[in-house]
């Protein structure tokens, strides 16, 4: 970790490489020098850039008060990326002339050999882009752009829920391949969102209840939670995250995240993790066992997570992302939700020297043989390596 300056010294992003400031202040020698180079957004004299040296509390007090901004956003998830992971985090904060603070951007790195240098924001998370004033945001770009070019990187992404307030910039790329899905609570409580479900829907509802699939919800379900979220990745053929992550994140939010299983004979045979911010709650990770398929443990979760949502005064239940089209989307979109577009920002500052970065996928053909190989791997040994391998896959 780098040694934090006094407060109202203004901060080098890259210190602890030994490189420039990439302030934005007026007469500093990084971000002014980069006006007119392809994806890096006008400098803006008004606002300094600088790797964040506050506390947390001013973090979050920012982000509490920016309406754009997302749980992604919180501090925390800076100590959860570096513990976890072992990751470079590289947060952004524009400050105005008087040391005001006006917008942020959380940025990781993660690099490997393998699968490339990105810088992202959030990885293994659905939003984190800019968020404060839409000057702030320029800056920032300006920022992280310049930063990108600097650092070698294959990929920036910065991931926003919505459209970033600025005008086109070159050498940016808008990809819109991932949507996440949400449905407004009518009001009235539990009682209104039952009955705003279709027939078909109530029936698959209550039939695990029948069968006698009860959930439970506590931090004491980290642990079911993720051996049935592993076994399910590996049935998929996809690397599972490390249970530390959701150890560390039960740690560092303890009052927004919850974790909910259903249970059959007294064993976990599905589980959910989201969050919940503001006046919505996000499943962000959700895994059913494919052995207990015809009970649909996983209709009774979900019921369970949004009658907990509206019994608790919110009033969006957010399903989180997923490819349009896909068997999520579709049953996600059975709940009476509606599709939202999530714009994720890209540039790629090597494509001069080849075809633009991506972030690596199984739909890519490229890797369409890890699945295949991934399904046939024995679970523990699947659970063992998995996060060794989704580290670097942001």
């Amino acid at each position: 970790m780098c040694r934090r300056p006094r407060r109202g010294v203004r901060a080098d992003v890259s210190r602890d490489a030994g490189r420039r400031d990439v302030s934005a202040a007026p007469h500093a020698d990084g971000l002014r020098e980069t006006q007119g180079r392809p994806g890096v957004a006008p400098v803006d004299d008004a606002y300094r850039v600088e790797s964040y040296s506050g506390t947390a509390a001013e973090w979050d007090a920012f982000v509490a008060g920016v309406p754009a901004a997302t749980h992604c956003h919180r501090y925390g998830w800076r100590g959860v990326m570096e513990r976890v992971f072992g990751h470079d985090c590289v947060y952004l904060a524009a400050r105005t002339g008087d040391g005001a603070l006006d917008g942020v951007l959380p940025l990781v790195r993660v690099k490997s050999p393998l699968f490339g240098h990105f810088l992202v924001s959030m990885p293994f998370l659905n939003y984190g882009g800019p968020v404060g004033s839409d000057r702030a945001i320029g800056a920032l770009v300006a920022a992280a752009g310049d930063r990108a070019r600097r650092d070698g990187v294959s990929l920036l992404e910065l991931r926003n829920r919505g459209p970033w307030p600025l005008p086109p910039i070159d050498g940016w790329t808008t990809s819109t391949r991932k949507i996440t899905v949400v449905s407004a609570f009518p009001p009235g409580g539990e009682p209104a969102l039952w009955k705003s479900l279709d027939g078909k829907l109530r029936s698959q509802v209550r039939r695990p209840q029948k069968e006698g699939v009860t959930v439970r919800f506590g931090i004491d379900e980290v642990a079911p939670f993720f051996g049935v979220f592993a076994h399910h990745m590996r049935d998929l053929g996809t690397p599972t995250q490390p249970r530390r992550l959701f150890d560390a994140i039960a740690s560092a939010f303890p009052d927004d995240v919850w974790f909910g299983c259903a249970y059959f004979g007294g064993q976990p045979v599905a589980g959910g993790c989201g969050f919940r911010w503001r006046s919505e709650f996000e499943m962000t990770w959700a895994s059913s066992l494919v052995a207990h398929k015809r009970l649909a443990p996983n209709m009774l979760l979900y019921w369970e997570f949004m009658r907990r949502a509206a019994t608790e005064g919110l009033t969006h239940f957010n399903f989180g992302r997923c490819t349009p089209e896909s068997g999520t989307h579709r049953f996600k979109r059975q709940w009476g939700a509606q599709d939202e577009q999530l714009w994720w920002y890209q540039l790629t500052p090597r494509s001069e020297h080849g075809p633009p970065a991506k972030t690596p996928s199984p739909d890519d053909a490229a890797y369409a043989w890890g699945p295949r190989v991934w399904k046939r791997l024995p679970l523990t040994l699947a659970t063992a390596l998995g996060p060794r391998v989704v580290k670097y896959i942001p």
